[in-house]
């Protein structure tokens, strides 16, 4: 299998190569060769390349739509064989013998008919198939009201398996509420080969990146806004789009409209620390850490975060993740936490997350859960 050419991985922060047989791996998601406008090809693309890496051979489909046909920012992915298909007849039409002879079959959130597809492929394939939500909250609130986007509860039977972005008590409620067989998290995770520290001087004393919504701006109004007025000398940035114009920006806040994937290293490596604001269905949910989080903690850059339930499963509070309610709380952190304590709290961080967190995590706990549900299926034969 072609690898890519980006700088091999250390070691020691990588799983290493799987011993099991190799599987065939089909992959239904919304998108690896267009990043723009979603975050799922960035996740796609490190689990895809983990998989192959550990000697997997992966197809990955997707529909073939103008929003991503016109910013394609790695058509043809090396570490796997990718299809795009125009619509449900088509994919049937050219894909059908791959669904159904593949070991495992993933379906992903926000797959275009998604709920079309998921009868099909749970109704063809004669491996393994599995259900990637990369929106747990979302879709759960989705499916409560009524709303049939991309799951059903009809369907999540059907899946021998829910693997979720979000973990903890939600994982029950999957099982026992919607009645899948077997939910399991299968969380976000970062490319160490593209988020690392670099040294640069620190242009802001905080910053933030996230497109707007409704939700997460009162708490970057009390976290990071009101401290930018508290603290007139102090400089900020917040980074992303769709901001309305009734949003008051202080003078000491930098905007950045758009900040391209390829600048996000740079980004982080420019702040001494960094803010993390979790979406409201997120925080309500638990167990829900984003992608953003681990990037930033891989770059060294101490992170100061909103609180919700299961954040100390990931980061040890106060030692690798500092936790703020306040303005009040983020400046005392930005003004008494001394240049050793920084860098030390950023570098505890780091190691968390190249322990954990890593892409090739990922793809070896999806090959222990395929070869779990394969295991299941040869004890029911």
């Amino acid at each position: 299998m072609k690898q890519n050419g980006h700088t091999a991985l250390d070691p020691a922060s990588r799983p290493s190569p799987s011993p099991s047989p190799a599987l065939d791996i089909l992959i239904l998601g919304l998108s690896i060769t267009s990043s723009w406008g979603n975050g799922h090809a960035t996740t796609y693309r490190g689990l895809v390349r983990e998989l192959a890496r550990r000697g997997h051979r992966v197809t990955f489909l997707e529909r073939d739509v103008p929003w991503y046909a016109g910013h394609r920012d790695l058509a043809q992915p090396p570490y796997c064989r990718t299809g795009l298909y125009s619509s449900l007849d088509e994919l049937k039409s050219r894909f059908r013998s791959a669904v159904r002879e593949a070991d495992l079959v993933v379906v992903g959130s926000y797959v275009p008919e998604g709920v079309a597809v998921g009868e099909w492929v749970t109704a063809t394939a004669q491996g393994a198939t599995a259900f990637y939500d990369i929106d747990t909250p979302v879709t759960l609130a989705r499916l409560e009201r009524g709303d049939e986007e991309y799951l059903s509860p009809r369907l999540v039977p059907r899946y021998h398996a829910y693997l979720s972005f979000s973990g903890g008590p939600i994982l029950e409620r999957i099982e026992r509420t919607y009645g899948s067989p077997m939910a399991r998290p299968l969380y976000c995770s970062f490319d160490p080969e593209l988020y690392f520290p670099e040294v640069r001087k620190p242009r802001w004393d905080l910053g933030y990146m996230g497109t707007y919504s409704d939700d997460r701006q009162p708490p970057l109004d009390r976290l990071l806004l009101e401290a930018a007025r508290r603290w007139p000398e102090g400089r900020f940035v917040v980074a992303g789009p769709q901001y309305p114009e009734s949003v008051r920006w202080p003078a000491n806040v930098e905007r950045i409209e758009h900040l391209p994937p390829a600048q996000h290293r740079r980004f982080y490596n420019s702040q001494r620390f960094t803010l993390n604001i979790t979406r409201a269905d997120m925080v309500r949910a638990g167990y829900s850490p984003s992608v953003r989080l681990f990037e930033a903690a891989a770059c060294g850059v101490p992170i100061i975060s909103d609180y919700w339930a299961g954040l100390d499963e990931f980061f040890a509070l106060g030692d690798e993740i500092l936790v703020s309610h306040s303005s009040e709380e983020t400046l005392r952190y930005l003004r008494e936490v001394g240049e050793e304590e920084r860098r030390a709290l950023g570098e505890r961080a780091r190691r968390r997350v190249l322990a954990c967190h890593t892409a090739a995590h990922r793809a070896r706990e999806l090959e222990g859960y395929a070869l779990e549900l394969l295991g299941r299926a040869a004890v029911r034969r």
